[in-house]
């Protein structure tokens, strides 16, 4: 049972859970409409509920309730839905970023102010899955509000996504998405030749650097060294990913095992020797 505390709209209120005296944001179709402020009402399996204790980059769940739309609440509760049919359980408390971001990126569109993201083209790759599903969000605000969004805030409703699959915070998707740029960026100031986004070593290259960063949060470890023969055999590679990862280390935070420099070294070099002849 919930003691409603505010009715947002017909499918949103804030109430209070009886069980423990949690302040809950409670969501479902219909589920508010014609309920009265300290009103005590039962809810389905198939309503969705959110406490207002989390904590995001963003700023407490309450305070974004306080300050977005309760249509960008439902919008980012949907976009969430279609994530749970393509990957199953996730974090649902990415919602109250997500959904302090639509309302900022609706804000901008509506104030004619353009954003930029140069990491987009990565983020597809990168995330390709996620990507897919944050397009959900093009269809849904179009019909909604009336909002075109283009690439760009599709690549960061992708981020919130994956965040919402891995357990990660928006902001570690992003370094980690910038980390692969870096990556490839030496690797082309080095070379002197640009590298094609669509070619299957720099798709390749990118995963391996995403399930690196992904091993090394983990603790996981790689069984094989082949640092000495990687650095004998392919010593420009090496020396590449040496430096890589250690800007990699210093960007992200991390500690990277020292054999990984000789596997990403090996990544490396079959990027040169296919995309750069």
């Amino acid at each position: 049972m919930y003691r409603i505390v505010k009715v947002l709209n017909h499918n949103t209120f804030i109430g209070i859970r009886s069980k423990d005296k949690c302040k809950c944001l409670i969501m479902g179709k219909g589920i508010a409409f014609g309920r009265k402020v300290s009103e005590s009402i039962s809810v389905g399996e198939d309503a969705k509920v959110y406490t207002l204790t989390e904590l995001t980059e963003r700023g407490s769940a309450e305070e974004i309730i306080r300050s977005v739309p309760p249509e960008c609440l439902e919008l980012a509760g949907e976009i969430l839905d279609h994530a749970e049919k393509v990957f199953g359980q996730i974090d649902r408390s990415i919602l109250f970023p997500m959904a302090d971001h639509l309302a900022f990126a609706v804000q901008r569109i509506r104030n004619q102010e353009q954003i930029s993201n140069p990491l987009t083209e990565d983020i597809r790759i990168l995330f390709h899955q996620e990507y897919k599903v944050a397009k959900c969000a093009e269809q849904l605000l179009r019909e909604r509000l009336h909002v075109e969004i283009d690439e760009h805030e599709i690549g960061y409703i992708a981020l919130h996504v994956h965040a919402a699959i891995e357990d990660q915070k928006v902001s570690q998707a992003m370094q980690l998405t910038r980390a692969v740029r870096d990556c490839i960026s030496l690797v082309e100031k080095q070379t002197g030749t640009t590298i094609d986004v669509m070619s299957l070593s720099y798709n390749r290259l990118m995963n391996h650097i995403r399930y690196m960063v992904a091993r090394a949060l983990s603790g996981e470890k790689l069984k094989v060294n082949m640092n000495d023969y990687i650095s004998i055999r392919f010593p420009k590679a090496f020396d590449m990913a040496s430096q890589v990862c250690g800007e990699m280390m210093k960007n992200l935070k991390i500690c990277l095992d020292d054999v990984e420099v000789g596997y990403l070294a090996m990544h490396l070099e079959r990027v040169m020797d296919t995309e750069l002849k």
